[in-house]
C-alpha cells in the first residue's frame, strides 16, 4: 500500500469564505500515483471546516444565511469563549455544524463522487494562514 500525505495552505482575508478545492485535490490525488483507495481532506485548524457538497453561489449564500442564524458573530458577548479575548467563538461552532473532514473514495485514479460534488474549504475566522491536510492511501 502507498501512502501520499501533503499541506494545502489558505489565507482569507476576509472572516468567512467557502473555496471549492477540489482542483488541488484532484491534483495531490495525480500526485500520488494512486488509482484505489481513499483520500482524506481535514481542516486543520478549529475555526475551519472541510465538506462535500454542490458548487452553486445560492446554496453558499444559505449556508452563510444558515450559519449565521444558528452562531451570530455579534454581539460577541454572548459567548464565554470570548472572555478569554477572543472574538471567534461563532467561529468553534460553525466549524462544529460544518465538520472537520471528508473522506473520498479514490476508483480508476479519480475522487468517486456522487453527481454535483465537490470538496469545500470553509473558513469561520479568517484573516490568517490556515492549512488542510490530504492524506491517500491505497494501490
Amino acid at each position: 500500500m502507498k501512502s501520499y500525505r501533503k499541506e494545502l495552505w489558505f489565507h482569507v482575508p476576509g472572516r468567512r469564505a467557502f473555496i471549492n478545492i477540489t482542483p488541488q485535490v484532484e491534483q495531490c490525488l495525480r500526485e500520488s500515483g494512486i488509482t484505489e483507495g481513499l483520500c482524506l481532506v481535514n481542516a486543520m485548524h478549529i475555526t475551519a471546516s472541510v465538506f462535500i457538497n454542490d458548487d452553486e453561489r445560492g446554496l453558499h449564500h444559505d449556508y452563510e444565511v444558515w450559519l449565521e442564524k444558528l452562531a451570530p458573530h455579534a454581539p460577541v458577548s454572548q459567548y464565554r469563549h470570548n472572555d478569554t479575548g477572543e472574538d471567534n467563538a461563532d467561529a468553534h461552532l460553525k466549524r462544529q455544524i460544518m465538520g472537520r473532514e471528508v473522506v473520498v473514495a479514490v476508483t480508476g485514479g479519480r475522487l468517486d463522487f456522487g453527481p454535483w460534488e465537490q470538496i469545500f474549504y470553509g473558513e469561520f475566522d479568517g484573516g490568517r494562514r490556515k492549512r488542510v491536510l490530504v492524506k491517500i492511501i491505497g494501490e
